[in-house]
């Protein structure tokens, strides 16, 4: 096939503008330069400009959303099976906005030949706008790809989180150790966002309930509250080629009462700013630290203002609508994204109960049809609980909702398994002294899903199988998916060029045509294309690392990349051990001869994390010291790359060869990275963990490498006695590897790692089986890496990954949503 080589560094199609609309944009952009930012077109700095630009594209959006709103209340009103959908949750990794918009509503081109006046580049202003700090890792970059999806396939969405003000944190490492700093986001962030101070909420904490009779009956009332107001503002989420625009509804938190004047003018400073700055406390970080009472106390206040502040929205916008609540779960969706959401259960039944006077069989029939509930994770520590003195002391109605709950959940199980008291006690929301919040997650549903096949899976078998024996029809699944358009036709402009060649521009509206490539992956042409592709991209990602670090890697070698957050379970250990071996060798061998490997690492990790804060470290020191032997370093580099971001990702996953997904089989839910890394042509090397084992399906077992043991394989190991000990003494490399971290690296010792890794003290020594499957993958490593080296074979490898993840994409996941867990259907 004769193919252009030509470079499209436009992020959207060539999509045509006429005089008028570029004539309106450019005037509306004046206005802003002039009135807001007082300057001109021609004198505008970057950032100036790309504050103007992106308040015109927000006031497009509002206007967009007007309109998508008539629309929306007449169908919703009037039509049945299309709802409205409400997704919760304490993450929403955005990214930056710009860009995504610019794309979605064709108008990059546009602004890119507008800049062009000035000899101003896109990217310039791209690279001005923070990422949202919103979320963390997958959970809220998942979300965030959700919204994407919803606005482009014509869903009627609103998601729901708090707008914190620094976000997770800006990661720093100092001689290798993460150090957290403030994630400033909003100065450049708060452009996107519209407060609506006139649908102000509040949300009680606190105090007392008090039985009070009436002419209605008995009714609860609170007294001795502390109050604080949530404050909403909206951040419009556009789609691609839709009438549609999301809603991201972020709560603020504020007092109610203003600023203490009194106390300020008698002198007690102190206290007058006191109060404002408790309920400005609620908005300001992501997650703050749960080793310590005040940081758990903190965050279930968290979770309920974001709940009780969206659940009194939910609730007043249907009753506005229809004026009646016989038909909510008819009208509405409510998907709470993991458990931090849960106490939307119990919240719910209290506004039906106290503010609209409903009885508890009509409350509880449409919290359950309407509530759906999505899992993340096995991991038993992940599992959300809380004390009971926690929660009856800060929430006493929602406790006293807990308990009835739990009281009439217990009496329904004795039914169904009679005497089985140790069964009852285990799935109850209410045990041994605390709140269980994946467990009142389920039993508030109608629906719970895993987030791929063998994750849901195990969620029937192990984690929710006494629920699953009692409510078979509450289970399914749904494979996540990811926001194709960004990290494909945004962030691989080159790529999306070469497939609108082969296949036509289609793909981007519908992702199943990306399958057409895959008549073209033999094709001799096509795969020179993908090499010439994959070399700039690893070209532009080495600049960008030397920007950051000072270190250009050759964009010759191979760019293997593990990016993810740092979690004992993802097994980035096992990858380090594996780096040291290769390491050893070059020390023992300098004139080894081999193609020239970069191992790129980025991960965050939590502030009390002190195992992976180390295994970091661990990875950073050996990228040092092999930097300080001009030897080997130019056949070797380790680099962890500072601060991993959206926006770092987009310049990362495009210029990726190989793609690590290692975790221990059974203890990833799906990952999201592995398929962002897929569309863009790696090969992954993985187990048969998340949604690898799909990925593995879709693809054949000649187009992706998988090692160690399968997840029934762990679980049998772990029940024989895993003996991580045997496996050391068993490999010489891996004797040596291991022994070599209580010497250190870069004069640093890692004899914690070292005892982690043999030393039953730990609970159990290598809890998460790296020793045990290092051998597989050491040689499945040597397989890939001879595989790279046959270039058509690579090429073959490459286009069949990119075809094939079009099951992948977020469309499909949201498609099975609508059809599977919420009932609803497009409103546009």
């Amino acid at each position: 096939m004769d193919l252009k080589k030509t470079k499209n560094t436009s992020a959207d199609t060539a999509k045509k503008y006429t005089k008028e609309e570029y004539k309106k944009f450019r005037s509306a952009v004046d206005d802003q330069l002039e009135n807001t930012f007082h300057c001109s077109f021609e004198t505008a700095e970057p950032y100036d400009m790309y504050r103007a630009v992106a308040t015109v594209i927000n006031s497009e959006l509002q206007t967009k959303r007007w309109e998508f709103n008539k629309k929306r209340r007449a169908v919703e009103k009037h039509e049945d099976g299309k709802k409205k959908i409400y997704y919760i949750s304490m993450e929403f990794l955005m990214g930056q906005s710009l860009k995504n918009n610019l794309y979605n509503l064709g108008q990059t081109g546009m602004v890119e030949d507008m800049l062009s006046e000035i000899n101003m580049d896109i990217t310039e202003l791209y690279d001005l706008e923070p990422d949202a700090g919103l979320g963390n890792g997958g959970l809220g970059r998942l979300a965030a790809c959700y919204m994407d999806a919803m606005a482009s396939c014509g869903y009627d969405v609103t998601g729901f989180c708090i707008k914190y003000d620094y976000g997770l944190f800006k990661q720093k490492l100092v001689d290798g150790w993460q150090v957290e700093m403030p994630d400033n986001w909003l100065p450049g962030g708060h452009v996107w966002l519209n407060a609506r101070e006139d649908d102000v909420y509040k949300v009680g904490f606190y105090g007392q309930y008090k039985e009070q009779w009436g002419e209605d009956g008995l009714k609860f009332v609170a007294e001795g509250q502390d109050i604080v107001e949530a404050v909403p503002y909206d951040m419009f989420v556009s789609g691609s080629d839709s009438e549609a625009v999301e809603k991201l509804r972020l709560w603020s938190g504020r007092d109610t009462e203003g600023f203490d004047m009194t106390s300020f003018n008698n002198g007690d400073f102190t206290k007058a700013a006191q109060e404002n700055t408790r309920a400005e406390l609620l908005s300001k970080v992501l997650y703050p630290a749960d080793n310590i009472e005040g940081g758990k106390e903190l965050r279930l206040k968290q979770q309920y203002f974001m709940v009780s502040a969206s659940c009194q929205n939910i609730v007043r916008n249907h009753y506005r609508l229809h004026g009646t609540l016989d038909n909510f779960h008819q009208k509405n969706v409510i998907h709470i994204n993991d458990t931090h959401p849960a106490l939307c259960i119990p919240e719910l039944m209290r506004i039906f109960i106290d503010d609209y006077g409903c009885d508890w069989d009509y409350a509880w029939y449409r919290v359950i049809n309407t509530i759906s509930y999505t899992n993340h994770t096995v991991l038993a520590e992940a599992l959300e609980k809380w004390s009971d003195s926690l929660v009856k002391n800060m929430l006493p109605r929602i406790y006293m909702m807990i308990e009835e709950i739990n009281k009439r959940f217990r009496n329904d199980m004795e039914v169904k398994f009679p005497g089985d008291e140790g069964k009852i006690d285990y799935v109850a929301p209410l045990g041994d002294g605390m709140v269980r919040m994946a467990n009142l997650s389920v039993i508030g549903s109608h629906k719970v899903n895993g987030v791929s096949k063998l994750h849901s899976e195990i969620l029937k078998d192990d984690l929710f199988h006494d629920f699953y024996l009692a409510y078979p029809e509450k289970f399914t699944n749904v494979t996540n998916g990811i926001a194709y358009r960004r990290w494909l036709c945004q962030s691989n402009p080159e790529l999306a060029s070469l497939l609108d060649e082969c296949i036509g521009p289609e793909y981007r509206k519908d992702a199943w045509k990306l399958q057409g490539f895959l008549r073209y992956r033999d094709d001799k042409h096509v795969g020179e294309r993908l090499t010439e592709i994959k070399r700039d991209n690893k070209i532009r990602m080495s600049a960008k690392i030397k920007e950051m670090t000072g270190i250009a890697p050759d964009p010759d070698s191979l760019f293997i990349v593990q990016a993810k957050r740092l979690h004992e379970y993802k097994r980035q250990l096992l990858n380090a051990l594996r780096i040291i071996v290769k390491y050893q060798g070059l020390l023992a061998d300098p004139d080894m001869e081999m193609r020239p490997e970069t191992y790129l690492f980025a991960a965050k990790t939590a502030p009390n994390y002190f195992m992976a804060k180390r295994i970091i470290q661990l990875i950073y020191e050996i990228g040092q010291e092999i930097e300080k032997n001009p030897r080997i370093s130019e056949k070797m580099k380790v680099i962890f790359l500072e601060n991993y971001s959206v926006s770092l990702a987009e310049t990362l996953m495009p210029a990726t060869d190989i793609s690590e997904q290692i975790s221990l089989a059974g203890k990833e839910a799906s990952g999201t990275g592995n398929m962002k890394m897929m569309i863009n042509g790696a090969v992954t090397i993985g187990t048969m963990d998340g949604a690898n084992v799909e990925m593995f399906d879709a693809v054949g077992d000649d187009s992706i490498f998988i090692f160690g043991q399968t997840a029934a394989e762990v679980l049998e190991n772990f029940r024989n006695g895993y003996d991580a000990r045997k496996c050391y003494g068993e490999n010489e490399q891996l004797k040596a590897a291991v022994d070599s971290l209580s010497a250190g690296f870069n004069g640093k010792d890692f004899k914690g790692i070292h005892d982690y890794l043999l030393q039953p003290s730990y609970s159990i020594a290598d809890p998460y089986m790296c020793l045990k499957d290092f051998g597989s993958y050491c040689e499945v490593h040597e397989r890939i890496q001879e595989a790279y080296e046959d270039r058509p074979r690579w090429n073959r490898m490459s286009a069949t990954n990119i075809a094939m993840s079009a099951r992948f994409a977020a469309d499909r996941s949201i498609n099975d949503y609508a059809e599977k867990i919420w009932f609803t259907k497009p409103i546009v």
